[in-house]
């Protein structure tokens, strides 16, 4: 499988790396609200998610999952 490569809006914690697209991202706060242990926020100046608090990120893969626009990728660490 080819990996992706995205520039921007890239985080990292022990457990993963976290991708967000900031040209897919529209700002509909899914992601944000389905977080189990809110890692996403909404930068309110670009209105797009964000990972401010990606040291809570435990990879379950519900923001990639329920993105309706394919704006999130999140690749686990082995």
């Amino acid at each position: 499988m080819a990996k992706r490569k995205f520039v921007e809006n890239a985080f990292e914690n022990e457990k993963c790396h976290l991708f967000i697209r900031p040209e897919l991202c529209k700002g509909c706060l899914i992601c944000i609200e389905l977080c189990p242990v809110k890692a996403l926020s909404l930068d309110k100046k670009k209105l797009i998610a964000t990972a401010d608090n990606m040291e809570k990120c435990i990879a379950c893969g519900m923001c990639e999952i329920r993105c309706p626009d394919f704006a999130i990728y999140i690749e686990k660490k082995k």
